[in-house]
């Protein structure tokens, strides 16, 4: 399970731990529309509960088929948020986010955004939804909060006949709890199935197309979507682009260097002024490398528990979305080659989506939920080995067996049909990609461009998963232009560093 985490390291963006939102008691529901009223459980990152709540800020849901079908079947109820338009000018319509994952809750982390997202407020609704599987909508569970402990932290140093034994013990029992508790759902979570109730958001919100903003996972979500309904496509944004034709081992090996890429640029960053990590990179990264052995063999204790060698490198990771989250790892490397955990421990929890009080959101268990479903491929023992001793030789601190192994024992059938998408006859699409991305490497920026035929590619230069919201005024410039005027991003457009 912990090659799990590592897995879902590679690849998702921020999700957040919540519990069911409830619509007004007033409100009405239609089938076909969304029953909107107060947001009562919007969470932080942390956890908590908001200072305070934006008041035009409304929540709801929408009923979709579980099979689509059987579209007169049994429904599922989708959780969406809605931020008004705020600006005096012309209203343009609704805005749909998707933040990536998959799994992250796209009603908490629109909420979060809200500051960044004013200029396209301005015109438009924002409006974001917890896809099928993930948290408020029927969201998967696959164990209690000391059961996620057990697999969160598992090890992946070192890496012999042990402790791949151990990761198919823990996989196979995770799979078990996941079937279990949400048996029902699962043969219906995945992208093809979200895209259709992406369709189902649009028309409920009342516009004729579907204005689109995806990011990391949200770019394979928006392929299939304008694959699907290539004629409803409106303005549609592909940020921190995945490409979906990749198998689990090209996947794990591309995303495995980008970390490692990412790190490096972590250690040069420190380094050039007093690191406390190290006096220069040689160093640093040697005294990263003994941290981790020294935890393989005996983890910190913090406030009674056990920051481990998985635990720790989560939390690195987690720390390499962003530039901006650079300096508080080079605090908690320091701190922890002190001897104190807290701060990487809070480093993996925040990824992990685990609460103070030991609950866990679904980030980790919605990921390989639709993820497994995404693909009908289920590599076999061999293919998993050879996965993670190229992924090790490229970085121990990061390198896996990705999520094929857990792919392999997972109790729902899945489908290729979201590998494959082309767009063809739809409205203008822009991709953006960053240079520095660690979870979806810049190379599948060009890639995915050239599968959706009516694609732009906009490159970003500078650092973090995903470019849109890392505070590049020039990407935001070109997005905003193009949702708000329409204006299509010249061909080869760049932006430089943040």
């Amino acid at each position: 399970m912990r090659r799990v985490i590592a897995a879902a390291l590679l690849l998702a963006a921020a999700g957040c731990s919540a519990t069911p939102a409830e619509p007004a008691a007033d409100s009405t529901m239609d089938p076909d529309k969304i029953a909107w009223g107060p947001c009562t459980d919007v969470q932080r990152p942390d956890g908590e509960p908001p200072a305070r709540q934006d008041a035009s800020v409304r929540c709801g849901k929408l009923s979709v088929p579980l099979d689509y079908a059987k579209p007169d079947g049994e429904k599922l109820d989708l959780a969406l948020i809605k931020l008004p338009a705020t600006g005096k000018e012309k209203r343009l319509g609704s805005v749909v986010f998707n933040f990536g994952g998959p799994g992250a809750s796209g009603v908490d982390t629109l909420d979060q955004a809200a500051k960044a997202l004013t200029t396209l407020r301005a015109r438009y609704d924002l409006v974001s939804f917890d896809p099928r599987g993930v948290e408020r909508s029927s969201g998967v569970q696959c164990g209690d909060g000391a059961e996620m402990d057990r697999f969160t932290s598992l090890d992946t140093l070192p890496s012999n006949d042990k402790t791949h034994q151990e990761a198919e013990a823990a996989n196979k029992r995770f799979a078990s709890l996941c079937q279990q508790n949400s048996g029902k759902i699962l043969p219906y979570i995945g992208t093809v199935n979200a895209s259709h109730d992406m369709d189902r958001i649009r028309a409920a919100v009342g516009d004729p197309k579907l204005n689109y903003v995806g990011m990391s996972y949200g770019t394979q979500l928006g392929g299939v979507y304008a694959t699907q309904y290539p004629k409803n496509v409106g303005r549609m944004v592909l940020d921190a682009p995945l490409d979906p034709t990749v198998t689990f081992e090209q996947r794990t090996l591309a995303q495995t260097r980008g970390f490692q890429k990412a790190y490096e640029s972590f250690l040069r960053s420190c380094v050039k002024s007093t690191c406390d990590v190290g006096k220069d990179q040689a160093t640093a990264n040697a005294n990263v490398e003994k941290l981790m052995n020294q935890l393989a063999a005996k983890p910190l204790q913090v406030n009674g528990r056990e920051l481990t060698q998985g635990l720790a490198s989560t939390g690195v990771a987690a720390a390499l979305y962003s530039e901006l989250t650079w300096p508080f790892l080079e605090q908690a490397l320091s701190e922890a080659l002190k001897g104190r955990g807290e701060a990487l421990l809070y480093l993996s929890d925040s990824y992990t989506g685990r609460a103070q009080d030991g609950t866990y959101s679904t980030q980790m268990t919605s990921f390989p939920a639709i993820t497994c479903v995404d693909s009908a491929e289920r590599p076999d023992e061999a293919a998993l080995r050879r996965t993670e001793t190229a992924a090790m030789k490229i970085s121990p601190l990061f390198g896996s067996e990705g999520s094929g192994g857990l792919c392999r024992v997972w109790p729902a059938k899945g489908s290729d049909e979201a590998r494959h998408v082309d767009a063809t006859g739809s409205a203008p699409i822009v991709v953006v990609g960053g240079r520095g991305d660690p979870a979806t490497p810049y190379e599948w920026a060009p890639k995915l461009t050239a599968q959706l035929k009516t694609a732009t590619l906009v490159t970003y230069e500078g650092e973090g998963h995903g470019a849109y919201l890392s505070g590049s005024k020039c990407v935001m410039g070109l997005v905003d232009s193009y949702l708000i005027d329409g204006k299509v991003p010249g061909k080869g457009s760049r932006c430089p560093a943040a």
